[in-house]
């Protein structure tokens, strides 16, 4: 297991994979269909330059960059471990940019976050992630939109064909000719002044959201 993961990790096999899964998600785009409900949500926030913070399962990442209808990219905070640099490489063929976020041990600096959304950029955030536990809201999200007063839009994804994988987050593949939907949710905005029990409420209002948005999408693809 521990030679797996080093070769995992190997430079250039990392590249070899992402270019492998950049061909495969493409060939995936070309032969679906896909539906977008509710983008009017996001719209109005691309039509006046105004941010806001995607936000979106950790299993759903795979086809997460068709939902995206603006010439500015999606800047997606991601872990600095492995998988966080594999989806770097992968996401600079779509419209997503990994955050340099720096670290130590103990915390993880996000300054650059904050940086981004006062210039009226996006982000996008898999608040469950980088670790889990699976589709639950870390605290993490709402801070981020408390303390920069910049709202939350979440958005739910289903494919009809598709397989799942045995990772903690039961990540998802779309399977080439599938029938695709991304159901945009409402726009969730933090008081500035939410107290620590609030923002345990508006944790399990952005879950019931994402959910409800998923819930959605299945139905639109029959999945």
């Amino acid at each position: 297991m521990k030679i797996k993961k080093k070769i995992i990790k190997n430079y250039l096999i990392q590249q070899l994979l992402a270019l492998i899964s950049v061909i495969y998600i493409k060939f995936v785009a070309i032969t679906s269909s896909v539906i977008i409900k509710n983008v009017e949500t996001p719209q109005f926030f691309w039509k006046n330059n105004k941010p806001f913070i995607l936000a979106f399962w950790h299993s759903q990442l795979m086809m997460i960059s068709y939902c995206w209808n603006s010439e500015n990219k999606i800047n997606i905070l991601a872990s600095g471990h492995s998988d966080g640099r594999f989806g770097a490489i992968v996401g600079k063929y779509f419209k997503l940019n990994n955050i340099p976020t720096s670290s130590n041990k103990k915390s993880i600096s996000l300054k650059p976050v904050f940086t981004l959304l006062k210039n009226s950029q996006y982000i996008g955030i898999t608040p469950d992630g980088p670790r889990g536990p699976n589709q639950k809201v870390s605290d993490g999200i709402i801070k981020i939109s408390k303390a920069s007063q910049v709202p939350i839009i979440p958005i739910g994804f289903a494919s009809s064909k598709f397989r799942t994988l045995k990772s903690w987050d039961s990540f998802l593949i779309t399977k080439p000719f599938s029938k695709c939907a991304f159901v945009w949710g409402k726009t969730i905005t933090i008081p500035k002044n939410c107290t620590d029990d609030e923002i345990e409420e508006y944790k399990k209002i952005l879950e019931a959201e994402l959910n409800t948005c998923i819930k959605k999408a299945k139905i639109e693809t029959n999945a």
